[in-house]
């Protein structure tokens, strides 16, 4: 059986630049998980002191605190700053911009659609820059019995398929008179779904490697079972099975942006074993 790896794939930049943060300061407490990578987490833990944190509320005597890559509200990034503690800011540069924008936007007067998952950490810390109104949606379907404005303007969250977001501006375009399109899906996301949509229309088993509550590892999973039924999201190596390679002549692999080097290794390395 041939194993091959998507041609992108695994840690993006933003990721990379926390996890960096995260070593260089030791001893912090991050607000939420700072990446979506239960495994990553555990091992910042154990190496690095670095702990996770649900909620502000939840600190009591850290002196330092990291920002996650997703971003928090910009409440909770105004109480942090109210108390006694060195802050790191880890939040993307690309998630930064979605939020600089809707804030810009709002003060122009446009109210804001965001084309994500409004549960979603990133989305929840976007939507609050919105000082207008703003309207989260997966479908342009969930806007067809809405009365819009006559100014709206439009982001993504970062680790959307863009074709989907295409569809939702051209329903505004034709509904609205004055649409501002910001395509603020990140680059990576865009190499990495181009590289797995390449790959799962020659293998005939797929292996996404990254955390369950990760977005960008889910759509990664989506793309492949669309194009190869046996395909098949993983946390880690423990979860593998050796009956799904059973007559299997082509494995190909991709890994979320939150996934680490070392993981992948240990998938790659089970799969051969098998």
């Amino acid at each position: 059986m041939i194993i091959e790896l998507a041609k992108n794939y695994g840690f993006c930049f933003g990721v990379k630049r926390a996890i960096k943060k995260a070593e260089q300061i030791k001893d912090a407490a991050t607000i939420g998980p700072l990446i979506h990578n239960n495994e990553e987490i555990s091992r910042l833990q154990k190496k690095f002191n670095v702990k996770t944190l649900q909620n502000i509320t939840d600190l009591t005597n850290e002196k330092k605190a990291i920002i996650r890559t997703h971003g928090i509200t910009k409440q909770d990034l105004a109480e942090l700053q109210k108390k006694n503690i060195e802050i790191f800011d880890a939040t993307c540069p690309f998630v930064t911009k979605p939020q600089q924008l809707c804030e810009q936007m709002s003060k122009e007067g446009y109210e804001v659609v965001i084309f994500g998952d409004e549960n979603h950490p990133e989305v929840k810390g976007v939507k609050s820059y919105v000082s207008t109104k703003a309207y989260v949606v997966l479908d342009k379907s969930e806007l067809e019995d809405l009365k819009l404005p006559h100014k709206i303007a439009v982001v993504s969250q970062t680790t959307k398929k863009v074709e989907q977001f295409m569809e939702l501006v051209n329903f505004l375009m034709l509904k609205v008179k004055e649409v501002r399109v910001f395509n603020t899906i990140c680059d990576a996301t865009f190499k990495n779904q181009a590289a797995i949509t390449e790959l799962s229309k020659k293998s005939d088993i797929i292996i996404i490697v990254g955390g369950k509550n990760s977005a960008n590892t889910k759509q990664l999973f989506l793309i492949a079972k669309n194009y190869c039924e046996d395909s098949y999201l993983i946390e880690t190596q423990d979860e593998l099975e050796k009956s799904w390679f059973k007559d299997k002549k082509h494995c190909g692999i991709s890994a979320g942006a939150s996934t680490p080097d070392w993981i992948i290794k240990e998938v790659v390395d089970k799969i051969k074993a098998f």
